[in-house]
């Protein structure tokens, strides 16, 4: 008995501390914490845990046994519970850290913008100057279809799951393209904005040019998402070449690990609008509503991107947020 009282007067103090640190993670998770307290946190769960140990094998006391267990069972799941907290950090990163993120690099995607404008405005200049231009684009097919009326994306319909998926994955491949190519420079950035704005500037203008409004009305609703979608992914490519450019006094190395992250964090901004903007395409871009219906969509699509991404958050972020 007294080898037992010494071993609980010994430690009782350690698991006291133990047990107030535990209250305050219960109620807000390891951020909770001082940085010094995570370690500290960290050290007296291992020391309980061993304490169990020792209680288990000398002590042998039924009832402070369970005790020990249970602290230490309370420790490990604070510690190692990822669900919840991994869910709150995503949360916060997408309420906080990536519309910040999104400001700190507006350069870069109005770069990216700029670039894609540029060519689709160029596009739809020559295709409507010289329609032999579309067939250098790609565009032929479309080109006749738009003369003869005839609108295709009414195909959707009857198949929006699986097009609602597969246009997904296409504007989730240009998108990873737009980042991935700024590897070399931001040249293929560069291209794949330069690719897509000749497209869409050519088919758009050449809508406009036949009165095809069928084409114009379908892609407003998701049109907004999409592009913005494209031109974040292009900046975080421009971001990541821009690494390789001018490193500044870090070496090349260095700034592309620096910014490769920032550009990851940055590109992670496209996956939500894609997938909205998909669903938006495979369902209501076709489906038979009134067009000022998706204007509307389009109008509202808009205010959020700019309430989002421009306006800053009004509560400060946590030091512990990567």
């Amino acid at each position: 008995m007294a080898r037992e009282h010494d071993f609980i007067e010994r430690r009782r103090a350690s698991w006291q501390r133990l047990e107030s640190l535990l209250s305050t993670v219960q109620k807000g998770g390891l951020h909770r914490l001082q940085r010094e307290e995570v370690r500290e946190f960290g050290r007296l769960y291992q020391r309980a845990a061993a304490d169990l140990a020792i209680a288990r094998q000398e002590v042998r006391d039924a009832q402070l046994v369970n005790y020990l267990n249970h602290l230490a069972v309370r420790a490990h799941g604070a510690i190692y519970r990822t669900e919840s907290g991994s869910w709150r950090k995503l949360w916060h990163f997408y309420r906080y850290d990536a519309p910040a993120l999104f400001r700190a690099y507006r350069g870069y995607v109005l770069a990216a913008f700029l670039v894609f404008a540029g060519f689709a405005l160029g596009g739809g200049l020559f295709v409507c100057y010289d329609e032999a231009f579309a067939s250098v684009i790609g565009l032929s097919g479309a080109l006749e279809q738009i003369k003869r009326g005839q609108d295709w994306t009414a195909n959707i319909n009857g198949e929006n799951q699986l097009v609602a998926s597969l246009i997904m994955t296409n504007n989730l491949q240009v998108a990873l393209g737009a980042f991935a190519f700024g590897i070399f420079a931001g040249l293929g950035t560069f291209y794949i904005l330069a690719f897509n704005g000749l497209h869409i500037g050519g088919i758009l203008a050449l809508s406009v040019k036949y009165s095809f409004t069928p084409l114009l009305v379908f892609v407003c609703a998701h049109g907004v998402f999409e592009l913005m979608a494209i031109f974040i992914a292009g900046g975080a490519g421009f971001l990541m070449g821009g690494a390789l450019i001018a490193p500044g006094d870090r070496t090349r190395g260095e700034a592309l690990l620096e910014r490769g992250i920032a550009a990851i964090k940055l590109l992670s901004l496209c996956f939500p609008l894609l997938v909205v903007a998909g669903l938006i395409e495979g369902f209501l871009s076709p489906a038979n509503v009134p067009g000022v219906f998706k204007f509307s969509v389009a109008l509202l699509c808009a205010a959020f991107l700019v309430i989002y991404l421009a306006v800053p958050a009004s509560r400060p972020l946590p030091p512990d947020v990567a």
